[in-house]
């Protein structure tokens, strides 16, 4: 596809721009997330062409921790990326001038970065014009971002290219929310910090910041999008819990992909690891039939699993049963504060 400047006029421009979001509607519907933010990008390039692309999940920098990104997925770009981009971003200009405001598109053209590992890097991969927004998401905990790039001998982005980038990628954001907020049958705006998608690969789809923390903690070398080894041998066995240091990561199927939630000492703490299983499912919308199925269990060794657990943490519904479950992070964080 040839780069450069969208020719179109402003009326057959909205008209492009909304079939597009029309589009990006029915791939939210029939492709599910492994693929959507891929084949919704793909589908605004003959809109807004360019050469390639990174998206994903970023904590920003701290005092002494650089940004990292921990959910990333790319076109055109090499496997490595995410790690090159790594070894500098503490020094990344450009990348510090994003995540410092969210919500507004950030365009820079030509290699000059004064940091030489910087340039070097941009250089390498042909970054000559970048393009790229992050939003706040407040549920996870990290920053969501796209950054679209074109080549040293491409045009500029121009304005109402960007317009149309910051448009299109306040949809994209929304629906991949919402495909998340559905698979993990939670209330996103209500915090999903201790929650994460990924694929049977292993590959990362969405992941929150106390995960990020916990896999960091526990498995130390762990870099982001996909998860350790010692996590991804575990999937196949979904239904199933794993202990990640003094934590619980309960791994339930949800179609192609493998709910991640963690659990940390607490009232949970008291639960045989069938029982809290079992109850993680129930507190997800699981009907007792379906995790007895999961579990391959009869309906009533599932009935006296919850039973007891209903007894032993002290709960008497479904939302505070999840509610006990999900509360295990904050407890632990404040423990150890005191």
């Amino acid at each position: 596809m040839e780069e450069g400047h969208n020719t179109a006029t402003p009326m057959s421009t909205l008209k492009a721009f909304n079939q597009c979001v029309l589009h990006l509607g029915r791939l939210a519907r029939d492709r599910g997330a492994s693929r959507f933010i891929a084949d919704g990008l793909q589908a605004f390039r003959p809109l807004v062409p360019f050469a390639s692309a990174w998206w994903g999940e970023m904590s920003t920098s701290g005092a002494e921790t650089p940004p990292k990104s921990w959910m990333h997925g790319r076109i055109n770009l090499p496997e490595s990326f995410a790690a090159e981009w790594h070894q500098s971003a503490d020094r990344d200009r450009f990348s510090h001038d994003t995540l410092s405001q969210p919500g507004a598109v950030i365009r820079e053209s030509g290699f000059s970065d004064p940091d030489a590992a910087v340039e070097a890097f941009a250089r390498r991969h042909d970054l000559y014009h970048p393009m790229c927004i992050t939003f706040e998401l407040p549920e996870s905990g990290l920053m969501f971002f796209v950054c679209l790039y074109r080549g040293e001998h491409a045009p500029v982005f121009s304005d109402s290219e960007a317009e149309l980038f910051s448009a299109f990628c306040d949809h994209l954001l929304q629906l991949w929310r919402f495909q998340v907020q559905d698979m993990i049958r939670s209330d996103t705006g209500n915090g999903a910090t201790d929650f994460g998608v990924a694929r049977m690969d292993g590959s990362l789809l969405y992941v929150g910041a106390k995960v990020c923390a916990a896999i960091q903690r526990e498995l130390p070398g762990w870099s982001g999008s996909m998860l350790p080894i010692e996590v991804i041998e575990q999937l196949p066995k979904a239904p199933c819990v794993m202990r990640l240091g003094r934590c619980a990561l309960t791994l339930t199927p949800n179609a192609e992909h493998v709910i991640l939630s963690l659990e940390a000492p607490s009232r949970g703490a008291m639960l045989a690891p069938r029982e809290r299983t079992a109850a993680m499912l129930f507190a997800a919308g699981h009907s007792y039939k379906e995790i007895a199925k999961l579990l391959a269990l009869s309906p009533a060794t599932v009935r006296t699993y919850l039973r007891n657990c209903y007894v032993q943490l002290g709960v008497k519904s479904k939302v505070e049963l999840g509610s006990v479950l999900r509360s295990a992070n904050s407890l632990v964080e404040t423990a150890r504060r005191d």
